[in-house]
């Protein structure tokens, strides 16, 4: 048979392949929750997605081609996403003052109150995480910060506001450090999602 990681005889007889699919199967579970609290609100995963953003990020990611760029769509389909978003009367589009050639999207008030809903929609997964002990939490949170940024360096995954993709972000051996908050990195303090970051800059190939 071939030997790809979704072969149960790859998976028992590689690690990698057995860990490659488990993420795979948590992947979907993530997804199957989404939909489902879509549904409950006559929204797509992508839109209610997208109210979840903006709810909880700054007002400078509020924008179409930021969306995009996050999720990883076209602008035209992000577009799409908006429209709808709009004539649910979920978000308002408002004029950039810094920007006049970029709107800056806005929840109305009950799309604040959709975000908040469904923003809990993955707490079934989030309960499991937390009943590991804290050692295991800060393990597992290593081995994914630094397999996320692998993606990122691949560019396949093309957004992101971690701690090693920020020009605030020193390392010296093992050790890292915040130039900004000024405080040693370590397993515990390493952000995935953090309100400061400021993107480091592409190496010239």
């Amino acid at each position: 048979m071939d030997n790809i990681p979704f072969n149960p005889d790859t998976q028992n007889s590689s690690n990698a392949a057995l860990i490659l699919a488990a993420l795979e199967r948590v992947g979907e579970s993530f997804r199957v929750m989404l939909w489902e609290q879509a549904k409950e609100y006559g929204l797509s995963p992508i839109q209610v997605q997208s109210l979840i953003f903006l709810h909880t990020h700054d007002e400078r990611m509020a924008t179409v081609t930021y969306l995009s760029k996050e999720f990883n769509v076209t602008k035209a389909t992000m577009s799409d996403v908006v429209k709808v978003l709009t004539e649910k009367k979920l978000l308002v589009k408002k004029d950039n003052p810094a920007d006049s050639r970029v709107q800056v999207l806005k929840l109305t008030s009950q799309g604040k109150k959709v975000a908040a809903a469904t923003g809990g929609f993955a707490n079934t997964m989030l309960e499991q995480i937390g009943q590991l002990t804290e050692r295991q939490q800060t393990e597992i949170k290593t081995i994914l910060l630094n397999l996320i940024h692998q993606l990122y360096r691949e560019k396949i995954i093309t957004m992101q506001r971690m701690c090693f993709t920020c020009v605030h972000f020193s390392t010296a051996g093992n050790k890292h450090f915040c130039n900004l908050l000024q405080i040693p990195l370590t397993p515990d303090h390493l952000r995935l999602d953090c309100p400061e970051h400021d993107q480091k800059p592409e190496p010239l190939s």
